[in-house]
């Protein structure tokens, strides 16, 4: 290769960082004039220079899919495409991050690894920048909120908050099993829940806590318990309580209703219930009793069902909570109006 005058005008006193050069002849004065020699070069890609990020989503799409077919096709590029990038990718790396054969394609150790440390990294890219255009056209879309029936009311000052501040976004609300808490969540088809502490899942973000009182007892007035003014933990391992069709978090049925009381002696699991609604029909019938948040006998008269204290009932506490990869500034302006009125 060649260089051309303008190159060598910029560099007569010294050669480029990085150039291997070759000078076949010394100057020589022609008329008067110093004559430039001729320069061979090459240029050794270096590990700093700027990496597209189509490269790295190409890169980590093949990690994934592990075939250059069913890469380009997610991806909508040619296959040469996949193959052009990865080949320079290498280069700039200097090690193989794929290894491949006729067959099968699969990572190397330094892919691997590669792969492991970039995706958060690329994910967050993504979140940063659609964060940040969503932020310059302002709050705006629909947020859908789970709640447990009537819990809905726990927000009304929230909502008039929010809606006062950001007029051309929306709220929705959905009905959450109690049987079923995380399920809305992580199937997208809600953005926040209020939901009954404590929470402990890897992947959702606990926020503020909205309500905060003592767990009551819910019992069918022709049970024996109903012509007590109060009870205690303790009487709970004298009768059956429900237990949830669909298996929840130990530690979240236990914070409502223990499997063991205070004396050590078991909880009996009595009738399945799958919602609320066959919740209060099994306490009214005197099948089961149930440890409920207090909030229950404010919205749930129920012909059959009474209410009373717990002496020594633990505290029953709502909080938000939200996936973590999924927080939105629609969601945060949200949570910012509760703070607003907590």
């Amino acid at each position: 290769m060649v260089a051309p005058a303008s190159w060598w005008g910029s560099r007569r006193r010294g050669l480029g960082k990085g150039a291997n050069c070759t000078v076949p002849a010394a100057k020589k004065a022609i008329n008067g004039r110093l004559r430039r020699p001729s320069i061979t070069f090459q240029l050794s890609i270096r590990v700093g220079e700027p990496v597209e990020l189509r490269d790295i989503e190409i890169f980590l799409t093949l990690s994934e899919e592990l075939h250059f077919g069913r890469t380009a096709e997610r991806l909508h590029v040619t296959q040469a495409r996949v193959s052009q990038s990865i080949a320079k990718q290498e280069r700039r790396i200097g090690g193989s991050l794929f290894r491949r054969t006729s067959r099968r394609v699969e990572l190397t150790s330094i892919g691997a690894r590669l792969y492991t440390e970039l995706k958060p990294a690329y994910q967050q890219i993504l979140t940063s920048t659609r964060t940040a255009a969503e932020t310059a056209r302002g709050i705006h879309g629909t947020l859908t909120i789970g709640t447990m029936g009537a819990l809905y009311h726990i927000l009304t000052t929230t909502n008039a908050e929010f809606r006062g501040r950001h007029p051309a976004a929306e709220l929705d609300f959905v009905e959450i099993q109690p049987t079923a808490p995380f399920a809305e969540l992580r199937s997208g088809e809600v953005d926040l829940a209020l939901l009954w502490l404590p929470v402990r899942e890897s992947d959702l973000t606990v926020g503020q806590v909205m309500s905060e009182r003592p767990v009551v007892a819910m019992i069918g007035s022709g049970h024996p318990l109903a012509k007590r003014s109060s009870i205690r933990m303790e009487d709970f391992g004298d009768y059956e309580v429900p237990w949830s069709s669909r298996p929840l978090p130990k530690y979240y049925e236990e914070a409502l209703i223990p499997f063991h009381t205070p004396s050590g002696r078991p909880v009996r699991r009595g009738t399945k219930v799958s919602t609320w609604q066959e919740t209060l029909i099994a306490v009214s019938a005197g099948e089961v009793i149930q440890a409920i948040q207090a909030e229950a006998a404010d919205y749930y008269p129920w012909p059959g069902v009474i209410y009373l204290p717990i002496d020594d009932a633990p505290m029953g506490r709502w909080a938000f909570v939200w996936r973590t990869d999924a927080e939105t500034p629609l969601l945060r302006a949200y949570i910012e109006s509760a703070g607003n009125v907590a």
